[in-house]
């Protein structure tokens, strides 16, 4: 049997006002591991809020691990946790003191309580500050005391809002390696919102960016890209003659040259002697390289163009 998506919408719509948050949503996030992205105003936060069941959708459905959010909500708390972005602890109880509260509230004994506050911590790196007022913290530690509560009763699912606002790097770093861990070695699924694409990338399996309230683009995230794979190939100097002399050169090793929309020379792969092909003719002929790049589109363009209102 085929495991439920993480998160699941069916035509949902929610409106605040004049605002319409979300509209129409459809989407199904199926990778262990999923990023968030989207403009400010384009609907992560009330996604976020309508999944935990914070607030009811106007329409459409949205399931949870297969679970619908109105009619299963106590179902749906059980088994998500939720690091939410804006400062929210108390400051004068440990982090020990509010990971045990909280997995008490959720429904475990003291002593489970106790042993997964402990396992938790141990997690995020804070064992040894456990019982240290949060107040006391750095921004750093509040963020990990964050993450810690909504791992300590055991989620199959968490929702990470923002998970290294305010982080420095060093910060940012530790976040991001812990944040990864949760799908890959703890199999816990992750949908995790931000604005930095470098952390999901680094992070996630797939991204889903939102545009005023809808799905906006889908896509796995692939980290890096073949390093002999297509390239898009500019020179100085005329385009024709140099394409016409670097073809027998390359055709050789299986590479076809063709042109490009944009005018440049395009290459159908780059192995290392077709790129050392195209540095000695370019020497040879005295024409300069102004643009060697991978001809498939990356990540970051597939985002930026979504955002901005590109067809997908």
């Amino acid at each position: 049997m085929d495991e439920p998506a993480a998160l699941e919408c069916l035509d949902v719509g929610k409106r605040f006002g004049a605002v319409q948050a979300l509209d129409g949503l459809t989407v199904s996030m199926t990778a262990p591991a999923t990023g968030l992205l989207g403009a400010n105003g384009a609907g992560k936060s009330t996604l976020m809020r309508t999944a935990l069941g914070l607030t009811a959708p106007d329409r459409g459905t949205l399931r949870i691990l297969g679970l619908d959010t109105v009619r299963d909500r106590a179902e749906v708390r059980r088994r998500v946790g939720f690091m939410p972005e804006h400062p929210c602890l108390p400051n004068d109880m440990s982090a020990q003191d509010v990971c045990v509260s909280l997995a008490r509230l959720r429904g475990l004994g003291r002593r489970d309580a106790v042993r997964r506050t402990s396992e938790v911590l141990f997690a995020v790196g804070l064992e040894e500050e456990r019982r240290r007022p949060v107040g006391t913290y750095s921004l750093g530690m509040q963020q990990r005391t964050k993450l810690a509560q909504a791992l300590v009763h055991g989620p199959d699912l968490v929702l990470l809002d923002e998970p290294t606002s305010g982080l420095d790097p060093a910060g940012r770093e530790e976040m991001l390696t812990i944040v990864r861990r949760l799908s890959t070695e703890l199999r816990i699924r992750v949908v995790a919102s931000s604005h930095v694409l470098d952390d999901i990338e680094r992070t996630c399996d797939e991204v889903v960016v939102l545009r005023s309230g809808t799905l906006a683009a889908q896509r796995p995230v692939t980290v890096g890209h073949d390093p002999s794979g297509p390239a898009e190939l500019r020179v100085s100097g005329d385009v024709g003659a140099f394409a016409a002399a670097l073809g027998p050169r390359v055709e050789p090793l299986g590479v076809r040259l063709a042109p490009t929309p944009a005018g440049d020379i395009g290459m159908s792969s780059s192995p290392d002697a077709a790129l050392d092909a195209v540095r000695d003719l370019a020497a040879e002929r005295g024409v300069g390289v102004e643009r060697l790049v991978p001809a498939a589109r990356g990540l970051e363009d597939v985002v930026v163009d979504a955002m901005a209102g590109g067809t997908r």
